[in-house]
């Protein structure tokens, strides 16, 4: 075999030594025809590209391959490869070869357009006029969920929202029909004209989709317009928003009536809330009254005898969608319509017709549940987003959306159909942490905990930065 070896080469017609294009400001490598990707050194990734930019292997039989360790600043990258090729009637030679590439250094074409001051041909900007973050931090994890924002070359984080920018305007309106399936919206597009050649009859244009969304929120109190209210099957106009997706859902707490709006609906005849998640109010259940025959999905009427946590000597009777989750003894959310002043006209009107209840309530609270200081198991990732230095928030400004951060994290924890939407990944420092800590630590017993086994391991994106709690 040896003598064969020494008289017939296999590997002949496969080159010893390639090149690969390599973005250094990007770090992304050239996949031909036209397309650059993201590899990580020694990754399978990048195997393979190699592998396919290897001529002559369709005359032998690849056996293996593997990455031989080379320095990463010498930007040579080496495989060995093990090829098999039958050369005489049932005489099969195996050969093992060394390919070294040589990392050629290239510009990719949205680089170059940002070294040219050309950073964009799209773009989409994202608004929704309400005074949190909520909505937003929630699109921005089905974003990363579903990698909505694979093509976008910058996005901007503004105070009532986010821009986002493309190369294309197909790109833009890839990212504009993913949020009409989420979100419920209306946008408007504009172009402008950059330059023009009248030789040949061409033209540079920029598009712009400016997006806005319906300024209404889950568990926001709306007070529908009665037009609208008889359109939806005459629900009473008082209601909450029970979920958004491309539509509005709305409950009536006092008839468990539900009703969806959508989009065009809503801006053909638009309202705002009357109290928003920062009006929420907690109270103390005091005693509950479910109606058992009275129920329409997961909701169940009851009537529930509450007080405010801060004030025990005034009890108060609330009709409630919530009769299936609440006990006497829980805490609640709820929005205190008794003592509410809201400067509308309308309300004061519907008041004594429709008979409005002193109380609203929303949502269980589990602050009783919720340790102070708890280091949570789990974390979420982050748009890799950047914003104008001149509107840097000031300390005030900080503080809420620290604050709407972390009220976003509590929903996620308490409502198992928003955290089903998201993709939460495991803390591992935090894992350990809780870990070394329960040998001293007693647990509480019913503490607010996702399971790990709903949450996943984190992999290492390059399009997204990680942000935990």
């Amino acid at each position: 075999m040896a003598c064969l070896r020494s008289r017939v080469d296999i590997t002949e017609g496969i080159p010893k030594q390639l090149t690969l294009g390599y973005c250094k400001s990007c770090e992304r490598f050239h996949q031909p025809p036209n397309s650059w990707v993201h590899c990580a050194l020694e990754s399978k990734e990048l195997l393979a590209l190699c592998l396919k930019k290897l001529k002559g292997l369709n005359k032998v039989r690849l056996v293996d391959a593997g990455f031989i360790w080379t320095e990463p600043h010498s930007r040579r990258i080496k495989i060995k490869i093990q090829v098999q090729k039958e050369v005489f009637a049932n005489t099969v030679l195996q050969q093992t070869l060394i390919i070294e590439y040589i990392m050629a250094g290239q510009q990719c074409e949205d680089c170059a357009r940002i070294e040219a001051k050309n950073t964009w041909k799209a773009a989409l900007q994202l608004r929704q006029k309400v005074n949190h973050k909520k909505t937003f931090l929630f699109l921005e994890q089905l974003i990363l969920k579903y990698n909505a924002h694979k093509d976008t070359t910058n996005i901007s984080e503004k105070r009532d929202g986010l821009d986002f920018f493309f190369q294309s305007k197909n790109h833009a309106l890839r990212l504009l029909e993913f949020l009409q399936g989420i979100a419920p919206l209306r946008y408007k597009a504009s172009e402008q004209l950059v330059s023009s050649d009248i030789h040949e009859g061409t033209a540079n244009m920029k598009y712009t989709f400016s997006v806005e969304l319906v300024p209404v929120c889950k568990d926001d109190l709306v007070l529908l317009p009665l037009k609208v209210a008889n359109a939806l099957g005459g629900i009473r106009p008082l209601v909450l928003c029970s979920r958004v997706s491309n539509l509005i859902s709305f409950v009536d707490p006092n008839t468990l009536q539900t009703a969806d709006l959508n989009a065009l609906a809503y801006w053909r005849t638009p309202f705002t809330s009357l109290c928003s998640y920062k009006d929420l109010i907690e109270y103390y259940v005091v005693d509950i009254e479910p109606h058992y025959g009275v129920t329409k999905g997961k909701f169940m009427l009851a009537d529930v005898y509450v007080c405010k946590v801060n004030d025990m000597n005034t009890t108060y009777i609330a009709r409630s969608h919530l009769g299936s989750v609440l006990k006497a003894g829980d805490l609640v959310y709820g929005y205190d319509l008794a003592t509410a002043n809201f400067n509308s006209e309308t309300y004061d009107q519907m008041r004594t017709s429709y008979d409005f209840p002193d109380v609203v309530i929303v949502k269980k609270s589990y602050s009783d549940k919720r340790k102070k200081n708890k280091q949570r198991t789990w974390k979420l990732k982050a748009l890799n987003k950047t914003s104008d230095e001149d509107l840097a928030p000031k300390k005030s400004e900080q503080m809420k959306i620290e604050m709407d951060y972390e009220n976003f994290l509590r929903d996620i924890e308490e409502d198992e159909e928003m955290r089903a939407a998201v993709a939460l990944y495991k803390d591992h420092e935090a894992i350990q942490r809780k870990l070394n800590s329960m040998e001293t630590e007693s647990s509480n017993e019913g503490e607010l905990e996702i399971p790990l086994e709903q949450l996943l391991d984190e992999l290492d994106l390059n399009d997204a930065d990680v942000a935990g709690n």
